[in-house]
């Protein structure tokens, strides 16, 4: 078994960072943010639905939910250092209270908005004109869909998943997102349905467009592939499928130097139902925060002792460096 192998596999969390840095250091790199262009809001665990490639853990029972307290913290911080982009997740960020708060006043300060949706939340009591509002405040919406046939989808996200995430598609198409030259965008995430690496981007993209067209009538913008995380519920998923080592050796021998540059962590800086911040919303699950020396919460934040910062590590980065790489807005490099 490799050193990072075991590493990975002794101690799953912030011990297991040597490896990852001794990969990096093997190439003669390390991983430093650049200047932050966007903050990643979590305002809680509460979802609607309990994926199985969940790295949040979310779930309808979960309690962890963002006050309007904190999330007036965010909003000053966006106005104080005119932060370009919030892009809001969860959970489902729609069933906490302060999120119409949140993209309104981020709206008014001119930043751009992404929501992380999941599609199936807006057929909730009171969620119907979650379309309209998306329209109405030009967000940018990014949802989930891990195959554009049902049985795959449903394997992930539960029974009638899929059928829901068609309708709900449909809804967003007839306001006008994913219309070519609407402006209104939408973007959808591919997980794949195991223990394995997201394909090319690119083609999978093209195979889901012309899918999602002759089969349902559905368009949208990009195709973002996303490699499942080795955390919380993916993780005990590949332990009680017996896929644990495999899945991991192979995130460790996929390294890929090229995707560094691209990683979300060096321009984005996450904060969680708390205010809290961390350098991404995997460390994030794992309370990683950001490093010790930096301020700690969304109330003390400033993006000028966030840029260049030393990004806090630990096993799960070799997820985001496997292959093409990953990260919120998808592949980041060539394989």
């Amino acid at each position: 078994m490799s050193t990072a192998l075991s590493v990975i596999q002794g101690d799953f969390g912030v011990h297991s960072s040597v490896a990852f840095d001794e990969k990096l250091a093997g190439y003669g790199l390390e991983l430093h943010a650049a200047a932050i262009d966007t903050l990643q809001v979590n305002v809680g665990k509460l979802c609607n639905q309990a994926c199985k490639h969940c790295h949040v853990d979310a779930g309808p029972a979960r309690m962890e939910i963002m006050t309007r307290e904190t999330a007036k913290q965010i909003i000053e911080a966006v106005r104080k250092f005119r932060i370009p982009t919030v892009d809001i997740t969860g959970g489902a960020p729609e069933l906490n209270p302060s999120f119409r708060y949140l993209v309104r006043e981020s709206r008014k300060l001119a930043s751009h908005v992404i929501v992380r949706h999941n599609l199936t939340v807006m057929f909730g009591p009171g969620l119907d004109d979650l379309p309209e509002f998306f329209r109405e405040h030009s967000v940018e919406v990014a949802s989930s869909l891990p195959y554009f046939l049902e049985h795959e989808t449903d394997a992930q996200r539960g029974h009638g998943v899929f059928e829901k995430s068609i309708e709900a598609l449909r809804l967003l198409n007839a306001v006008g997102y994913g219309i070519e030259n609407s402006g209104l965008i939408l973007n959808l995430v591919y997980n794949p349905v195991g223990a394995f690496l997201p394909p090319p981007q690119e083609s999978i993209e093209a195979d889901f467009k012309r899918e999602l067209w002759s089969r349902y009538g559905i368009t949208f913008n990009q195709l973002y592939t996303i490699t499942n995380m080795p955390i919380k519920r993916f993780l005990d998923y590949l332990r009680r499928s017996g896929n644990e080592e495999r899945y991991l050796r192979k995130l460790v021998e996929a390294f890929n130097p090229n995707t560094i540059d691209g990683l979300m962590c060096r321009n984005l800086v996450s904060v969680d139902w708390t205010g809290r911040l961390y350098d991404c919303d995997f460390n994030q699950m794992l309370e990683l925060g950001v490093a010790p020396e930096l301020p700690q919460t969304i109330a003390d934040f400033d993006p000028v002792e966030f840029a260049h910062r030393r990004i806090m590590t630990g096993a799960h980065c070799f997820g985001c460096t496997a292959g093409a790489g990953s990260s919120c807005g998808g592949a980041v490099a060539a394989r």
